[in-house]
């Protein structure tokens, strides 16, 4: 897919993944809408990508739909969706409040589904919707499991949407990163302590997503070899889990 002149809405570009796609999308030559809740930060990214400014909390199912319709008034068509937005949490489930559990379902799942079903019928053809979700999605976190339940849930929707628009010219893609270094632990409310594996620069996945527009990518894993836990569960689930009982957690 040609990028030069693409409409491009990211979602959560305020900062990480988001604002890395932002920049690789403009150096394409992408036409930016910038979503995200940070205004001053978008206001920034903006200046560099002569992107348009979107701020929103699409935790309010009302921001999301105000979102499509400005998307819509503003440019009337559009020829790439990247839903990166996205929200986390870590601790026992038993210690979330349902404020929390609600928000992370809203932000995670539905705000992507409904952006999804209310820029659809304006998307053009050939275009490309991709879906950054997490392998916390495909093999489980310790203390994350809402989390882990809303990505897995976000996959189902990709998978299922992929089927759905087989031949009409819309792709769907879907890539899954690992660690990935930015500012997401430290807003989930539990910082990184592993040692491994040590997280990756928001820019690799950036250029996943870019890969996964321009190529038509339909599954993309960053880093790569986050395919081998998946593969394992898959086949053989009893030792997966005994594996992530021992080295598993957040």
């Amino acid at each position: 897919m040609d990028l030069h002149g693409a409409v491009a809405v990211v979602t959560g570009a305020s900062s990480g993944i988001g604002a890395a796609t932002a920049l690789r999308l403009h150096r394409a030559g992408a036409r930016l809408v910038l979503h995200g809740r940070d205004p001053a930060r978008l206001a920034a990214l903006a200046e560099r990508t002569s992107g348009a400014v979107l701020p929103a909390d699409f935790a309010d199912a009302r921001a999301v739909t105000s979102a499509a319709e400005e998307i819509i008034g503003r440019f009337g068509a559009v020829d790439v969706l990247v839903n990166n937005a996205g929200i986390g949490w870590a601790g026992p489930f038993t210690e979330m409040t349902g404020d929390e559990v609600r928000r992370l379902v809203a932000v995670n799942l539905t705000a992507p589904i409904e952006l999804t079903r209310a820029l659809l019928p304006v998307l053009r053809s050939p275009g490309r919707i991709v879906f950054v979700t997490s392998i916390a999605g495909r093999t489980g976190v310790a203390g994350e499991s809402v989390y882990s339940a809303v990505k897995a849930g976000l996959d189902g929707f990709a998978e299922s949407l992929r089927f759905e628009l087989s031949g009409t010219g819309v792709g769907i893609g879907v890539v899954v990163p690992g660690v990935v270094d930015t500012e997401f632990f430290a807003r989930r409310g539990r910082p990184y302590e592993r040692r491994s594996p040590r997280p990756i620069p928001a820019d690799r996945v950036a250029a996943a997503v870019v890969r996964a527009v321009r190529d038509g990518r339909a599954e993309t894993y960053v880093p790569g070899w986050l395919r081998l836990p998946v593969a394992v569960r898959a086949v053989l689930p009893g030792v997966y889990r005994r594996l992530a009982g021992r080295f598993g957690g957040s």
